[in-house]
């Protein structure tokens, strides 16, 4: 059977979520309210008590969503640790923490994209590492750099400071999981960039029409969803039923016609993120999990219009299983343990 685009990420998630209802046993962590719940952790001190928890980060802390090593590092590099600083946008649909003075952040999250970049990044031995560098055509380097502030010119003269996730030497990369897709964005601000023109074929970029009211129900329509029908004796409930279905839907549908559209463009944040790597003479490379062939999809109709060869050459893509293929076994363990990546 065909999956469909839409349902790549709701499997993904899903198998995720299962996953870690195994993997967040012994650790401190809940599980978010609603029919497709997910778990999020938090920070723990492990006792004696509990022996499953490993080798704990500097001074007993550890986190369930990271590997210990790669906490332990996070903890130890004010700059990334400030990460932790991004409260969770669903808090409210989680049970509150053991710690009244602790509110949830994104990174608590098994389903964290920054998370899971994390996690492999700051991982000792990962950043360092040959095979990685050439992986990713990243050379002199130092530490890899997350939520840096990119400065994306605008044709008004001003600068979108948009947040790209990691930044590598001259590498940018935007990382994904279980996200549904790149987000879309009215034309009129993708436009808005200095150099869109010069660097992409507006033609080629997907673009979809999108109606600003929202549909209405044919109820909603009060004076005309009354009509009455003088002559109906002759007709039979089912039969009276069936004109007024087809007379509601007519309302529907000439509502859609007469509202306000706006063409926006699909896949925004890479349109955005390969101004972002143009401007700042770098490169971008999008990781993603194979198992998302949509967001692959995506990403290649972008590439296809981007105008100038060289350009095209420093636009990438990997995924979390070929970089799980060249980091240490024990991150290897833990990220298909986790997260099901099995190196490719």
């Amino acid at each position: 059977m065909e999956i469909g685009s839409g349902n790549y990420a709701s499997l993904l998630r899903g198998e995720i979520a299962a996953r870690n209802r195994e993997h967040a046993r012994g650790r401190v962590h809940v599980e978010s309210y609603g029919g497709d719940p997910v778990v999020v952790y938090g920070p723990e001190h492990p006792t004696d008590k509990d022996p499953s928890v490993g080798t704990p980060g500097p001074e007993g802390e550890r986190h369930g969503n990271f590997c210990d090593a790669a906490y332990a590092a996070i903890l130890a590099r004010p700059e990334w640790a400030k990460r932790f600083t991004k409260i969770h946008t669903s808090g409210r649909a989680l049970p509150k923490p053991e710690d009244p003075k602790r509110k949830w952040r994104e990174l608590d999250s098994c389903i964290s994209s920054d998370a899971l970049l994390m996690n492999v990044f700051c991982a000792p031995g990962v950043a360092e590492a040959a095979a990685v560098r050439r992986l990713l055509g990243v050379e002199d380097a130092g530490p890899p750099v997350f939520g840096w502030k990119a400065r994306v010119p605008l044709r008004s003269g001003l600068f979108d400071r948009t947040e790209v996730d990691m930044r590598w030497g001259d590498l940018l990369v935007e990382a994904k999981l279980t996200e549904g897709d790149f987000q879309t964005r009215a034309a009129k601000v993708v436009e808005g960039y200095r150099d869109f023109d010069a660097v992409f074929d507006r033609e080629l970029l997907p673009q979809v029409e999108v109606a600003l009211a929202r549909r209405k129900q044919a109820v909603e329509f009060a004076e005309e969803f009354s009509q009455e029908w003088e002559d109906t004796g002759a007709l039979s409930p089912d039969e009276a039923g069936a004109i007024a279905g087809e007379f509601h839907a007519g309302l529907v549908a000439e509502a859609e016609e007469r509202a306000p559209r706006e063409m926006r463009y699909r896949s925004y944040q890479l349109i955005r993120n390969v101004l972002a790597a143009y401007a700042a003479g770098a490169r971008f490379c999008v990781i993603c999990d194979e198992r998302r062939p949509d967001l692959r999809e995506a990403w290649f109709r972008v590439m296809a219009a981007v105008r100038n060869a060289e350009m095209r050459t420093r636009c990438l893509m990997l995924t979390w299983q070929e970089l799980a293929a060249v980091v240490p076994d024990v991150l290897r363990e833990f990220l298909e343990v986790k997260y099901g990546i099995a190196a490719g």
